[in-house]
């Protein structure tokens, strides 16, 4: 039977796992957002695609170098947390 401080602590390892995953993505939108805001403050450029376009192109490029250790995270959460919890393992 899962107690609550077992579900807490499953949760908090969910959550940081997330935080893991997503840190890369989120770090390169940043940087890509300012120098394209940097940019168009500089030249005066108002475009909207110029904000839109260059921090998809980075996010898909780091999303897809950075999968492996994405997929490696989540496999050792499951392995680690959730599948001894449905065995009945605590």
């Amino acid at each position: 039977m899962m107690t609550e401080g077992l579900f807490y602590d499953t949760l908090r390892q969910a959550l940081w796992a997330a935080v893991t995953m997503s840190t890369p993505i989120l770090i390169v939108a940043l940087v890509v957002g300012l120098a394209v805001g940097l940019f168009q403050a500089l030249t005066s450029i108002q475009e909207m695609t110029l904000t839109f376009v260059p921090k998809l192109a980075a996010i898909v490029v780091v999303f897809w170098v950075s999968m492996g250790f994405m997929t490696q995270t989540l496999v050792a959460f499951f392995n680690g947390h959730v599948i001894p919890l449905i065995s009945g393992g605590s």
